[in-house]
């Protein structure tokens, strides 16, 4: 039946040293203060640290820091409206990074700098950059400072380090923009947890954590609203409990299907599914073999013969078409949760089996919300 499989689980070398990590409350307020920080992400992601601090105490000095310590490149996280405000394009039109990284066009200030690498242009370019007074006509492109598109709903959305920056400068109270600097070691390698350590102890700063930070956001914010639930049935697997959940970001509607008692605190076999209208709708791909139509309808029917499980469909804000043949259960290291993670608290789902073909699949932030995967469950038919 199910695999035992090690997906979302605090890492072990973070479970170690937990006592080197400093509370989100200490973190805010060492933002809030205009002290540097280092905030590390989890182990099954990008697995490094960042140097960290709000971009309105971006100093000379503070950007010099990041240049010789930290070694890596620095960055501006900011709100997609100022990024749009200041009329910055993406980088790339269809971002292909493992991590979705967001990058816009890098840029300058128009005035004031020479040649615009000095950690006193750079500064003056991010001091420039988050003025809200400031509009494209007082930036140039490129230039050596590289912009950040954060997610809307931040670290709930997304366990990155440009979300984390932006909603660490936003629960401190100001204005919600950061700058950040991977820390590399002096051979170049990437400084991971212990490493970390040393550093933060040789510089006197603190060490948190993106997975507390979304548990603190978690306790204080919520992203989605239920806005609906009747009793209906379906041709595939009867009778089932369907709840409608709101993204209050985007207004987008998700749909869950439930069968049976869920929240008795036992695994519940659960597919978390991206509708698609070619696939799900208009069944393309169902007989090619190159997509995961008909796999909406096997998981709604292993789960009827269970007796007991859920169906997860997540809706994109803005649908397209183009593409949306990728099947959704090709093999790939990471998927983030964000609303997804949220719903399910919300439902009382903590243990879940997952009905996939993609086992190997990990996902980012469960952990944050108490929800483990116990294990997997094929979908294919057998």
């Amino acid at each position: 039946m199910s695999e035992r499989a090690a997906f979302e689980t605090p890492g072990p070398v973070e479970s170690d040293l937990s006592h080197a990590i400093s509370p989100t409350e200490e973190i805010i307020a060492e933002i809030a203060a205009g002290r540097m920080v280092i905030l590390v992400d989890h182990e099954d992601r990008e697995n490094e640290g960042d140097l960290v601090i709000a971009a309105e105490f971006a100093t000379p000095e503070a950007v010099n820091f990041m240049a010789t310590h930290g070694r890596g490149l620095i960055c501006l996280p900011m709100t997609p409206e100022r990024i749009d405000r200041l009329g910055l394009p993406m980088m790339a039109v269809n971002n292909s990074s493992r991590h979705e990284t967001a990058f816009t066009v890098s840029i300058e200030a128009r005035e004031g700098v020479s040649t615009g690498i000095s950690a006193q242009d750079r500064a003056l370019t991010i001091a420039t950059a988050i003025n809200e007074q400031n509009t494209h006509a007082h930036i140039a492109t490129p230039g050596h400072v590289f912009p950040l598109r954060a997610r809307r709903g931040g670290v709930l959305v997304r366990a990155g380090h440009t979300e984390a920056a932006v909603d660490i400068a936003r629960l401190a109270g100001l204005n919600p923009a950061g700058v950040i600097c991977e820390i590399m070691k002096e051979d170049g390698s990437m400084a991971r947890l212990p490493d970390l350590i040393e550093f933060a102890a040789e510089h006197n700063l603190k060490i948190g954590t993106i997975s507390d930070l979304i548990a603190y956001r978690h306790r204080h914010d919520n992203l989605v609203i239920e806005t609906g639930r009747e009793r209906v049935t379906s041709c595939h697997g009867g009778e089932w409990d369907m709840r409608i959940f709101a993204d209050q970001i985007t207004g987008t509607e998700h749909v869950v299907l439930t069968k049976g008692n869920v929240t008795d605190g036992e695994p519940v076999l659960t597919r978390a599914h991206a509708l698609n209208a070619l696939e799900d709708v208009l069944g393309i791909g169902a007989q090619a073999g190159h997509g995961p139509a008909g796999k909406l309808p096997r998981a709604m029917e292993i789960i009827a013969r269970e007796g007991r499980g859920a169906v997860f469909l997540f809706r994109q804000p803005r649908p397209k078409l183009a593409g949306e043949m990728a099947d959704e259960d090709a093999p790939r290291t990471i998927k983030h949760t964000g609303l997804g993670a949220q719903i399910m608290a919300v439902l009382g789902i903590h243990r879940l089996v997952l009905l996939t073909d993609s086992p190997d699949t990990r996902y980012l932030g469960l952990d944050a919300y108490g929800i483990t995967i116990e294990g997997t469950h094929p979908l294919s038919k057998e």
